[in-house]
């Protein structure tokens, strides 16, 4: 069966790789929220869960979470965990903070993405509540520190890889994303002489 009966020679060649070309593009763009949403659901990749609240069950068993911080190439920020690394109890809920600090001259947003290693623990570290949910702007020279709160699912003990897991890693990187409008546009009008405003 041909795709284009009607269309002939070169035109039908040039329709079929168009086509092809949207096809691909298509599963290009549907990869990354199928990926994301597969990490999630999985934990694979070292993707976390979110908890709607704190684990009813705390063990004796500690754990150890080690705090890293990194930003992309590009953003003029400073960024780093406040404590490098915390001991806790599985399904006791801890408080980490990170601080970031804006040394450009403008305001800048950013956004955080994260994973935990090793990555079969993903699927058993839970954040109740964190900065890398939303966005977040930093006015030039503006430091902050930015909360997350998290346990680590009590089933890690049973879980046939998660059982021999001693240290989690939880590692955020920022990324500049473009500044939400009603900042831009007064940053823009800020920055314009009063003689072009008038």
């Amino acid at each position: 069966m041909k795709l284009f009966p009607n269309i002939q020679g070169p035109q039908r060649t040039v329709i079929q790789l168009v086509s092809v070309v949207l096809l691909m593009g298509g599963l290009s763009w549907a990869s990354v929220p199928f990926y994301d949403w597969f990490c999630r659901v999985t934990g694979f990749g070292g993707a976390t869960n979110v908890a709607e609240s704190a684990s009813d069950l705390i063990l004796d068993e500690t754990i150890t979470i080690r705090f890293d911080g990194s930003i992309a190439s590009g953003l003029a920020w400073e960024f780093k965990p406040v404590v490098r690394e915390m001991d806790l109890r599985i399904g006791e809920t801890g408080l980490a903070f990170y601080t970031a600090t804006n040394i450009s001259d403008r305001p800048i947003a950013g956004q955080a993405s994260y994973n935990v290693t090793p990555y079969e623990a993903g699927g058993f570290f839970d954040k109740i509540d964190c900065f890398c949910f939303t966005e977040q702007v930093l006015m030039p020279g503006e430091s902050v520190d930015m909360p997350v709160s998290f346990f680590v699912d009590p089933a890690i003990v049973d879980d046939r890889e998660g059982q021999y897991v001693h240290t989690i890693t939880l590692s955020y990187t920022f990324y500049e994303i473009d500044l939400p409008e009603e900042i831009a546009q007064a940053d823009i009008i800020g920055a314009q002489p009063a003689s072009d405003l008038n």
